[in-house]
Parts: structure tokens; sequence; C-alpha cells
């Protein structure tokens, strides 16, 4: 639940109020009592003895709204007419369209971009295939396939429940980077006729962004598809966090003056997150990470709770084969890194920690930890969450990483092209506005797309993945 009134739980009241001297002000001081935050005002229309306005006001949750609007209906001369849900509003008609790039205006455009001119294209794109990213939408689309099973925070929600999320992933990909993606939700969970729909509908995208699918089938579904398609594949749930999550740590780095790869971090989370994270950071040379699950701290040659994936990771991290609960792991540990669930540590196993302790709590939208109870125990904190500063959101990686992809026509993706986006988001902040709150850019920052692109595409080249 969030602490603070939010715009995701933002209504407009319209009300019906007596024309007389001291009326807003009562309004607004209900409103103020009640904890909300006011917004704009406006005038809908005035009547005979009456003003009409629209009354616009951030709450915590959809029980504080109700509290909001009712002390708004008690205050004698004051009518509430209508309360819109501008969250539900804003979703109304899905929130993406397509819309043509060539305008259509008599028969002979027509005849240029349909029959009979489209035949033209056609039997050139059959004679060479590569120039289907010239003469189709190919080079500038991505799809976004879910299967709606594990979505944000709230779990296995289905193809349809998990739509919203989709299209406002879709918009980011076009606002941020200028690429078309198209949400697909399957009405399956079966993994291999997840992997046989996207290979069947691969010809259309120059990549794939899986989103939302739960593990370990994710990992089956993305090896597979990698090995079968010659375009990138991504699940951004796992790549695209833990790209955002090797910036920030190089950035701690560079402000605590500590070499990155003598930090020792422990992982809470084994699941797609947090296993990609762990193989990432020691993939890029840090030597020390234990990644605890349910059962504790996992290890190699562990018996209980494990499958292939938690086997890799036991073989991959962990090397001086640390055992027992999350709490133990943690001792003398410089940084802790929650993706898994809110209120698995407490503020005495962060005194457990290392001097100057570094913890990114990234369950969303409740942290793994109360940042409140971690803030005056920590050097540095970070969440997933906007209220707070230091948010880790995989905007600042998937439309720069997808965009340089596409520049250069890429055949796929490694870990060398990871490491570029992750850097150029981290050094997309100089040195000198390094600062225990600033250690990601924002979100907004428009530099930070064309930075990752740039990385991205040079990487490819180099290391022989561009077309």
């Amino acid at each position: 639940m969030p602490h603070i009134p939010s715009p995701s739980y933002s209504i407009t009241v319209r009300v019906e109020i007596e024309n007389r001297v001291g009326m807003f002000a009562q309004m607004a001081n209900a409103i103020s009592q009640t904890g909300g935050d006011l917004g704009s005002i406006e005038i809908v229309r005035v009547e005979k003895g009456k003003i009409v306005r629209d009354v616009t006001v951030n709450a915590r949750d959809e029980k504080h709204e109700k509290a909001i609007v009712h002390a708004i209906h008690k205050i004698p001369g004051i009518k509430v007419r209508r309360v819109m849900d501008r969250t539900f509003t804003s979703h109304e008609g899905g929130k993406i369209e397509v819309r043509a790039r060539v305008p259509v205006r008599d028969q002979e455009d027509l005849s240029k971009v349909y029959t009979p001119g489209v035949a033209r294209i056609c039997n050139d794109i059959k004679g060479d295939r590569e120039h289907a990213y010239r003469y189709t939408i190919k080079g500038n689309s991505v799809a976004i396939i879910t299967d709606g099973t594990a979505v944000l925070g709230l779990g296995n929600m289905g193809p349809f429940a998990a739509m919203p999320v989709m299209e406002g992933k879709a918009m980011i990909f076009k606002e941020f980077a200028g690429i078309n993606a198209f949400p697909i939700a399957l009405n399956t969970t079966n993994t291999e006729e997840i992997i046989r729909t996207v290979r069947n509908i691969a010809p259309a995208f120059g990549g794939i962004n899986l989103e939302d699918i739960s593990a370990p089938r994710c990992f089956d579904i993305e090896t597979a598809l990698r090995q079968s398609l010659d375009i990138p594949v991504i699940h951004d749930d796992q790549h695209g966090t833990a790209v955002v999550v090797l910036a920030a740590l190089i950035n701690v780095s560079r402000l605590l003056r500590k070499d990155i790869n003598k930090l020792r971090v422990v992982i809470s989370g084994a699941g797609a997150a947090g296993a990609a994270t762990a193989l990432m950071l020691a993939a890029y040379g840090i030597k020390e990470i234990i990644v605890c699950d349910r059962a504790g701290a996992i290890y190699e040659k562990r018996k209980k709770h494990m499958d292939k994936y938690k086997k890799l990771l036991g073989e991959k991290t962990n090397p001086k084969g640390v055992k027992g609960s999350l709490s133990g792991a943690l001792e003398g540990a410089n940084v802790f890194i929650g993706l898994s669930g809110p209120n698995v540590i407490t503020s005495e196993d962060i005194k457990k920690m290392a001097k100057g302790p570094v913890v990114f709590a990234l369950a969303n939208p409740e942290p793994e930890i109360s940042p409140e109870d971690a803030l005056p125990l920590v050097r540095v904190l970070a969440t997933g969450r906007s209220d707070y500063p230091n948010q880790i959101n995989n905007m600042l990686s998937f439309p720069g990483i997808f965009r340089g992809l596409l520049d250069v026509r890429a055949h796929g993706v490694n870990e060398q092209i990871k490491f570029a986006a992750a850097n150029a988001i981290a050094y997309s902040i100089d040195d000198d506005e390094l600062h225990e709150d600033y250690i990601v850019p924002s979100i907004f920052d428009r530099k930070v797309v064309s930075a990752v692109a740039h990385a991205v595409a040079d990487a490819a080249r180099q290391t022989g993945l561009a077309s």
C-alpha cells in the first residue's frame, strides 16, 4: 500500500457547490483533513446559486478514495454528482492504436500502397527476405509476448488481465525509442505451444520481448527461441532488471570508490529477475554472490528445492558454499538486492551487514523492507518505486537496448551487449553528479535511451551480431 497519495489513485470529483463565501475552503479543508492531495480545480459551469466544479484529488488507495468522497459528501451545501477514477479513465478504449504512415487520399495512392502496386514489393521480398527490413514494419517492430502468469507483483492474472501492462510497455517503446511494439497475450501456458506460436509470428518482427511469464518456464521459452530465431529475444523481467541493477552497482562502486568485483552481494529471490541478475553480476566479475530462496542460501550440491536453473546458480555463485538462512547470509555483506517479496529482511539484518551497507529493496509495490526502516541504517537505498530516490526501473534499459539492436539488425543478444547497456546507463551520470540519492538516472532523462542504443549497436558490431 502506498504511504503517500499517488497519481495511481487519482480521482476527479464533480461537485455542485452552493455559491456562497467559504464553501470551497470547507471542501479543501475536508480533503486535507482526510489526507488527500488536492490537485487541479476546474469550473464546469455556473448555475443559478450554484457552481459545478471538477476537483482532482490524489489518494493512497481505493479505500482512501472513498473516505475522501465521503468527507466531501458530508459538507452541507455540497452535492457530489460524479466520481471518476482517472487511472481507469486513462485506460478506456485501450492506450495504443495503429496509424498509417503513408496517406491514402485517392485511387493513385491506393494503387501504390495496396493492390496492384504492392505485388512488386512482395516479389522483391520473396527474392531477398532481408528487404523486409526496408519495405515493411519489421525493421522497427517488437512483439511483446506474455501468457499473463507473472504480471507485475500481482502473480498469475491470465492473458486478458495482462493486457493493460503490455499496452503500457508498448507505449514506452514508442514514446522513448520510437519503436512500434505490439502486445500479444497468449491464451495458453503450455511451454511448447508458446515457443511454437512465437516462432510462427516472428517474421513480422525485428525483436521479441518476453514479458511476465513465470519461472522456470520463462527460461525454457527464452532459450528455445534464441536457438531457433534469427532476431533478438529478450525476457525483460530477467535481463532488463539485471542490466539496471548492474548499472546501479557500477555507480555504487564509483560513489564509494570500491572495486565492484570485491563487493559481497546477497540476493533474495531465485526467480526470473533474481537468477538473471546473479548470473550477470557473476559474468561481470563479481565473485562473492549468494542467492537465497525460500529454503535459504543456494549452494553447489544442495538437495532440497532445487531444479536445473538453481543448480546452475549453485555452480556459478556462492564460491565459499555458505549455507543457512537469508539473515545469516547477510552477515558481513556489502550489498543486499531484493528481487523477491515484501518484508523478508529486518533492521537487525541490515545491522549485521558490513559498514556502509547498500540495500536495493526492489519488490514492488511492497519492498523487502520498509524504506523508512532501512534509510537510517544504510549508505545507499534503492527501490522499485517512484516515491523514493533511486528507482530501479526496467524503463532505463529495454527501450535503448531494442533501439540499438534494431538499428543494426542484430540477429541475437549476448552478455557484452548487456554489459554495454549497463555501463551506458551508469555513465550517463557524471562523477560530480553521483550522490547517495542519485545512483541511477531518471527514467525521463531522454539522453539515456540514445546512449544505451549507441553502446548496444557498437557492442553488437564488435561481437559479430550486427547484420
